[in-house]
């Protein structure tokens, strides 16, 4: 392929699945996905990384699938970040507009964001993303972008999305192993949210639920602006194991039965199943499945239940909920949502023109899909960041450091 062809790529890392997307982009940017590849993935624990070989050999291997369909040799890419230690926070900040003219400039921008952080954001955690919901300006509220304006006094609310730096290192450490410049690392539901939520549903307030393996991220958007964001320690295994324990098969044949079988709720009426693995053959009834998997899915959305609170939105996001992750393949889990959110629900879909393969519209690829965008929607305000004359980022690595 040609050398000048430009790309994006955005590799998930995923507790037991590693998903990389490559996309070429045209003239006028806009990408088609031209390689895709997949590997399952050992050595993390709920979504951090317990020993680098793992992570690395699963990357290694998506990569080397993902640039053998694509013909792009693959040096940078967006990951993915899970774990419960990622928290949003609330924030603001004051400073003074320090140009002659009173214009409000970038530096200004970079010192208000610094100021509405440090301090605030404990120094064992980095920050990944700051949002501003609103500006103040000598008074004037409301402001979305104060750049250019005149004035005094900058004030500004804001959330802070941060991880805990050794996890983050440890990752970056990984991609670096792999010879693979991680461009951004971005929380895997805000990225999944990036593949399957409009700016409509954002501003009229929505949810992004993203079932993982051993994870369930909760990422809250109103007025256009992620307004809370959680990770829950529990996912899909835990419901295998269940059924590992209750039907006293091993996780390979429970995880069968879940997929094959298992549906979010209690079934009205039941019936013999059989799996077959290898020359075994095993029978259950479906009762039995339904009510192993119907306990685990209670109390994993009694814990979503319980942050939708915290958030101060229960049953109150106009669009619902939107699920996404492999958890979200489950039969009848948007209406088990429903049900028990009190919210319209639906299984994302991802808004795919231009595909190498059908299966990233599969609901277990939007966090890949969402890194991917993620590279391509990124690009001009990094770019801006860069032209700036320290930008905050840039003086919040040599604090961390």
């Amino acid at each position: 392929m040609n050398e000048n062809s430009r790309y994006i790529a955005g590799i998930d890392v995923g507790t037991t699945t590693v998903r990389c997307v490559v996309a070429s982009l045209n003239s006028e940017n806009k990408p088609t996905i031209v390689g895709v590849g997949v590997h399952e993935n050992s050595g993390m624990k709920k979504g951090v990384i317990s020993h680098l070989e793992g992570p690395f050999e699963a990357i290694d291997s998506a990569l080397a699938d993902a640039e053998r369909t694509s013909g792009f040799r693959i040096d940078r890419a967006s990951l993915s970040l899970n774990g419960s230690h990622i928290l949003s926070t609330k924030s603001d900040g004051m400073v003074a507009v320090n140009s002659p003219n009173q214009e409000v400039s970038e530096d200004d921008l970079a010192r208000l964001e610094e100021v509405a952080t440090i301090g605030k954001i404990p120094a064992n955690r980095e920050i990944l993303d700051f949002i501003p919901y609103s500006y103040c300006l000598d008074g004037q509220d409301g402001i979305s972008d104060p750049l250019g304006m005149r004035g005094t006094r900058l004030e500004v609310r804001a959330n802070v999305i941060s991880g805990m730096i050794p996890h983050i290192e440890n990752l970056r450490q990984v991609a670096e192993k792999s010879q693979i410049e991680p461009t951004r690392v971005i929380p895997s539901v805000l990225a999944a949210a990036t593949a399957v939520l409009s700016e409509k549903q954002k501003e009229n307030g929505v949810a992004v639920i993203d079932f993982g393996a051993t994870t369930t991220g909760i990422a809250i958007f109103e007025d256009g602006d992620l307004q809370y964001l959680r990770v829950i320690p529990i996912g899909g295994n835990n419901i295998t194991n269940d059924l590992a324990i209750c039907l006293k098969v091993t996780p390979e044949i429970a995880e069968d039965i879940k997929i094959k079988h298992a549906i979010a709720g209690i079934r009205e009426n039941h019936r013999d199943v059989m799996i077959k693995n290898g020359h075994e053959h095993y029978s259950f009834n479906t009762l039995e499945i339904d009510e192993v998997v119907d306990a685990r899915l209670e109390e994993i959305f009694e814990e979503i239940q319980k942050e939708f609170k915290t958030a101060g939105c229960n049953k109150q996001l106009p669009n619902g909920v939107v699920l996404v992750g492999g958890g979200a393949n489950m039969k009848k889990l948007a209406e088990y949502s429903k049900k028990t959110l009190e919210l319209a629900s639906q299984v994302g879909k991802i808004d795919i023109d231009s595909t190498i393969s059908e299966d990233v519209k599969k609901p277990e690829f939007a966090v890949a899909v969402g890194l991917m965008l993620e590279s391509l929607h990124r690009a001009p305000e990094e770019k801006k960041r860069e032209n700036s004359h320290e930008g905050f980022f840039a003086r919040l690595f040599k604090r961390n450091k």
